[in-house]
């Protein structure tokens, strides 16, 4: 597994604004918003429900991370998917940092993955 989801039965606006606080007090920003379903329909005029990568960030985790591992970036920061389902509910879906960062094999990568894992976890038990 790459990831770890819940979901949600409240609108996808209020499904954003809540995963935006809750990431908030775990001590994350989010530093890119892809709006997936915006972009297809501009570039592609293709119509999908609203599905929205956000990329979300904690910045002490990461110098951390940049300071043991200087190409770390190609790995960050930790995505949080954000999407309408057909049935009205909304899956929020978080990457696993210990599965993507188990690809750069040092310890010190490990410590730093399980404890943003952690903080990832309890956004999401937040969220219910």
């Amino acid at each position: 597994m790459y990831g770890f989801s819940t979901t949600l039965r409240i609108s996808f606006a209020d499904a954003i604004a809540k995963v935006t606080e809750a990431l908030k007090r775990e001590g994350f920003g989010v530093l890119t918003d892809i709006d997936v379903q915006s972009t297809l329909k501009s570039k592609l005029n293709l119509d999908m429900r609203p599905y929205r990568i956000l990329g979300a960030c904690n910045p002490p985790f990461a110098h951390r991370a940049i300071m043991a591992e200087p190409d770390i970036g190609l790995l960050l920061p930790c995505n949080v998917l954000v999407r309408e389902e057909e049935n009205g509910t909304v899956t929020v879906a978080f990457m696993d940092p210990e599965a993507v960062l188990d690809l750069v094999d040092k310890p010190e990568m490990k410590e730093i993955a399980m404890e943003v894992k952690a903080r990832l976890v309890r956004v999401r038990d937040s969220l219910v």
